[in-house]
């Protein structure tokens, strides 16, 4: 397999053969974009390999294959945490490995060494985020034994590092919530832009994502149907998260009237324009500004989202209400926030003793 140069982009293509998965027929695709002939017709090399299953090659040269089989399948976003992932924590350690050797020992030595990593705080990572990166790891070994047949997955065969739920979950009560939005209430786009977080429960890429086309204000609702990132440097909107992401929220009327202020407070601003035009580090600079003026605890933008949520729940709305509202399925609404909600055990006992006693 010989790359040749694309004369239109100034870089290096090559086709190569694989194996579909269905129907085990073999066909012929392109691979563009490589820096150079050398870099295509290595990877050309490795990808022959690993179709034969032959997976004696370094892990970095598989990591190449992985990284072309799952990058248009995932959100740029998410990607790119993925890749700082790897590229930080995992190849340093694995790189020059051949797939086949690595071993679970590897994998423990490895762990262990993660384990001993400070942020840039100075303080060792989050138990979720240790999480994180092994799963990263797992899932690059996975992808090997489902399409590759790499014979298993050492990381599986482990303890996996980290844990999957921070061990508290911060969220503010309504009470403190007031004290914050008072204290920020001087720049009204902030005020704004924590209202509609605190009472509808969107994420910040929805919200900046925002349009006045969005908002109908004769059924008091906001249609959540996109999301807001900044990626190297431009502005890029994509689809929500999951597909419950997309939905439609009402607003209590005190909201609807506030949006209504807002939107007719920007000078010029048309049904397709973004609403927000802030970044989500403007927020993390307001949020704590806002808190040490109101004398409230830091928590994460993210943790208004737990805000509204645990505030539905003292209300007495149930997950399936809460998880229509925010986007989640009912289940994940249980499992997460499940030491929210009242002791439903202790009521049945309770009900079933009034019921003998009719």
């Amino acid at each position: 397999m010989k790359a040749k140069k694309n004369s239109k982009t100034g870089k290096w293509d090559i086709q190569y053969y694989y194996n579909e998965n269905l129907t085990g027929v073999r066909k012929q695709s392109t691979k563009r974009g490589f820096k150079t002939r050398q870099e295509a017709e290595e990877w050309a090399y490795n990808f022959s390999l690993a179709q034969k299953g032959n997976l004696d090659m370094k892990f970095s040269d598989f990591v190449s294959i992985y990284i072309s089989d799952m990058q248009n399948k995932i959100r740029e976003n998410t990607w790119i945490s993925k890749r700082q992932i790897v590229d930080t924590k995992i190849m340093p350690y694995f790189k020059d490995k051949r797939m086949c050797d690595i071993t679970k020992s590897d994998i423990i030595k490895w762990q262990n060494e993660i384990q001993k990593l400070k942020n840039k705080q100075n303080n060792p990572y989050a138990p979720t985020y240790l999480r994180s990166i092994n799963s990263q790891l797992s899932s690059i070994f996975n992808h090997a034994v489902r399409y590759y047949n790499l014979r298993d997955n050492p990381v599986a065969k482990v303890p996996s590092m980290g844990k999957k739920k921070a061990k508290e979950m911060l969220f503010w009560t309504k009470e403190e919530y007031l004290r914050f939005s008072k204290a920020i209430m001087d720049k009204t786009i902030s005020f704004f832009a924590f209202e509609l977080m605190m009472y509808t429960g969107i994420r910040c890429g929805e919200l900046l994502a925002l349009t006045p086309a969005d908002f109908d204000f004769e059924k008091n609702t906001v249609s959540i149907n996109k999301s807001y990132q900044r990626i190297h440097g431009e502005d890029i909107i994509t689809e929500p998260k999951t597909e419950q992401s997309i939905r439609i929220v009402s607003m209590p009327n005190f909201l609807a009237d506030e949006m209504k202020d807002c939107i007719k407070s920007i000078y010029g601003i048309k049904d397709d324009m973004r609403i927000f035009m802030i970044t989500k580090s403007y927020l993390h600079h307001e949020m704590d500004r806002g808190t040490k003026i109101a004398g409230v605890k830091r928590i994460r933008i993210h943790d208004l989202r737990h805000s509204h949520i645990s505030l539905l729940i003292n209300m007495g709305f149930t997950a399936a209400e809460i998880g229509q509202r925010v986007g989640h399925t009912s289940t994940v609404i249980t499992d997460t926030y499940i030491h929210l909600f009242p002791n439903v055990q202790a009521d049945i006992a309770k009900r079933l003793d009034e019921e003998r006693m009719m």
